[in-house]
């Protein structure tokens, strides 16, 4: 029988579980939101569009659970700059504030190339390693497999896929938006068996996570990591290119000040101009040891 749905509009339920999905362009999020929801609910996003690459939610019932669903814009879009693109897809953890219980990696039944990779790369660094704790990933065209191949075997054939599942506590599903809809022989084959199993891993996930999800604070966390992270790679290479490679035996305090004082101006003007302003921490420890990045002279001769 088919999946009951009821859409509504308005504030939902606590007990609502939050799902954002991401994935790159092609990988079928879209057509998996509809097979999730059991309807054509979620319109596949154009390659090139810039005005349709943004996020969509939408909430339902779905297995006796009520499930809101953020769909996003896959990564490699060509509608849109690599800075809007990131800034588009974190959206989705303001849009199922305080954030999702579950993101839901979507790929494809297919080598798992170079590309799939970068998106897993660009996935960590947008959100950071703990996004995995709240990771499921789910195979797209699960017509593909073999006969009676499992998907745990088709996992087991790549190790970079199979490291991807293990650091999502071995969590994954395969679906297939168009051929597994009804009367499948095998039950496995079947996406009404396998988003009802996807709803149960899900919930075992936020029960192991005490309830929590991915929150709107742990991104803002990840963005002053990774800004400060940016201000030491500035700090680095200003200074080197300041003073060059070579070992001087004194550098004035004060030009090391300076140079800390260009980064920071740098990306503070950066951030202003964005419209936010974060409070940044840096602590600088210039030490004196044989493994200094500067050292004297006398020191080398010693050696």
């Amino acid at each position: 029988f088919p999946l009951s749905v009821l859409l509504h509009v308005g504030p939902t339920s606590q007990d609502t579980l939050r799902i954002a999905l991401l994935g790159k362009t092609g990988s079928g999020k879209s057509s998996l939101a509809n097979t999730i929801f059991g309807k054509e609910v979620f319109r596949p996003k154009h390659f090139t569009s810039s005005e349709e690459a943004r996020c969509q939610g939408e909430t339902g019932h779905v297995h006796g659970r009520s499930l809101t669903v953020i769909d996003t814009p896959g990564f490699f879009h060509s509608g849109l700059s690599e800075k809007e693109l990131k800034g588009e897809i974190v959206r989705c953890v303001s849009e199922c504030a305080p954030g999702p219980h579950a993101f839901l990696l979507v790929l494809r039944v297919e080598k798992f190339t170079s590309q799939e990779e970068q998106v897993i790369r660009n996935i960590e660094d947008y959100f950071s390693a703990d996004v995995f704790k709240y990771s499921v990933v789910v195979f797209t065209h699960g017509n593909q497999l073999a006969d009676e191949m499992k998907i745990e075997e088709f996992i087991g054939r790549n190790r970079p896929l199979k490291d991807l599942v293990a650091r999502c506590g071995e969590r994954c599903h395969v679906v297939d938006n168009k051929y597994w809809k009804n009367n499948q022989p095998e039950e496995t084959r079947s996406n009404r068996f396998q988003v009802g199993q996807l709803i149960n891993t899900i919930e075992k996930m936020v029960t192991k996570n005490n309830g929590g999800c991915y929150t709107t604070s742990m991104l803002k966390h990840r963005q002053k990591e990774v800004l400060v992270c940016r201000l030491f790679r500035s700090l680095v290479t200003y200074t080197r290119e300041k003073f060059g490679k070579k070992q001087i035996s004194v550098v004035s305090p004060v030009c090391c000040l300076f140079s800390v004082m260009c980064c920071l101006m740098n990306v503070l003007g950066a951030l202003v101009h964005s419209g936010s302003l974060l409070k940044v921490q840096v602590r600088v420890e210039v030490k004196t040891n044989k493994n200094s990045l500067w050292e004297s002279p006398e020191g080398k001769q010693a050696r």
